[in-house]
């Protein structure tokens, strides 16, 4: 590659079957973010990737410029309060939104004694999704407003302990690549990439990835971004979350380290499901099985957001163990306060 590369370059070197640098690959997402590439070659950079799968190297640098041009939410947490984010890939399975119903169960978890967190807030960035069912369209069916300005979602965080970050208003740049991307039809490294950069600056996360490769690959370019503590996690039946319908492998990322688990809910004590037993038909199905989540209904569904909930209060820092976190999250559902936590927030998001 060239000191002074071209966008031909960089195609170039991916039609010949080479990798980029981390340089390589910033430079070229800088240039497609900034509007400098036309249509053909924003498909056949994100194409190229796809098919040949992207690298650490590709995949930080391309990281790197998301989180230098996105719209920052104006929170600055309090000494002990922690920010997490649950957010995932897409690309997998659909079930009825799992991290948006966790969302309110961990902001209304009381942290273990000791742990030295007081709070855990939760930055929850997300989309609409092709299926109906992200977290955009079942966040709107719960009368939250996903539209509240950056500043209003930092008074969501204060108040109600979640904002929902709608990923369209807080990377304006992806507008270059929006047609694009719906033109492919398929994940492309963007899908990647939306996790990896949280308005909120969010350095503590349980992120959910589509396929099983792609675990070490979050998890290292994770380690690399300087993430504080995080849980990258795919499920042996195909799922970009824990779950209750299957053992799953997750990386955890701390201290600079990566070191791969295996988590698996019988082990936890849940009962056996199958993915029909927490799939939603539509948002307003998805919208339905949360609200009966956070009224303390028992079942598959209830399990899937206990357990997700679990894994992102111990990344926050908040419980020692998934068992513990466990125990903080069925308490958070049992006192009424993950239920209060939606309420107000939207309340507070409609201001």
């Amino acid at each position: 590659m060239p000191e002074t590369p071209t966008i031909e370059d960089v195609l170039a070197v991916l039609a010949g079957g080479g990798t980029l640098s981390e340089s390589d690959s910033e430079f070229a997402f800088g240039r497609l973010l900034a509007g400098e590439m036309d249509p053909a070659q924003i498909g056949a950079l994100l194409a190229m990737l796809q098919v040949r799968g992207v690298t650490p190297d590709e995949l930080t640098g391309a990281a790197r410029v998301m989180r230098s041009k996105v719209q920052r939410v104006p929170y600055e947490p309090p000494a002990g309060t922690v920010i997490v984010d649950t957010c995932g890939t897409g690309g997998a399975p659909k079930t009825f939104n799992v991290s948006t119903a966790a969302a309110f169960v961990i902001a209304g978890a009381t942290p273990e004694p000791g742990s030295g967190v007081s709070r855990v807030v939760v930055a929850k960035h997300g989309n609409r999704s092709r299926t109906r069912r992200g977290s955009a369209e079942v966040l709107a069916k719960l009368e939250v407003n996903i539209d509240a300005d950056d500043h209003v979602q930092a008074e969501c965080l204060h108040e109600a302990g979640v904002c929902f970050c709608f990923a369209i208003r807080h990377h304006p740049a992806m507008k270059h690549a929006a047609p694009v991307r719906r033109a492919l039809g398929f994940p492309t490294a963007f899908n990647l990439l939306g996790p990896l950069t949280n308005p909120a600056g969010a350095d503590r996360q349980l992120i959910g990835v589509y396929r099983p490769e792609f675990v070490g690959l979050v998890s290292e370019t994770l380690r690399r971004l300087g993430a504080t503590h995080a849980m990258v996690v795919h499920s042996d039946d195909g799922l970009d979350e824990l779950t209750v319908t299957a053992p799953c492998t997750a990386a955890i990322i701390r201290s600079g380290e990566v070191e791969e688990s295996r988590i698996d809910p019988a082990k936890l004590g849940f009962k056996p499901a199958s993915v029909e037993d927490v799939r939603a038909d539509d948002e307003s199905h998805a919208a339905e099985m949360v609200r009966a989540v956070l009224d303390g209904d028992e079942g598959p569904a209830t399990d899937m957001v206990l357990l997700t909930s679990a894994a992102a209060l111990v990344v926050a820092g908040a419980a020692g163990s998934i068992e513990a976190g466990i125990e903080l999250a069925r308490e958070s559902i049992r006192s009424g306060r993950a239920a209060e936590t939606l309420r107000t927030l939207v309340r507070v998001s409609s201001r």
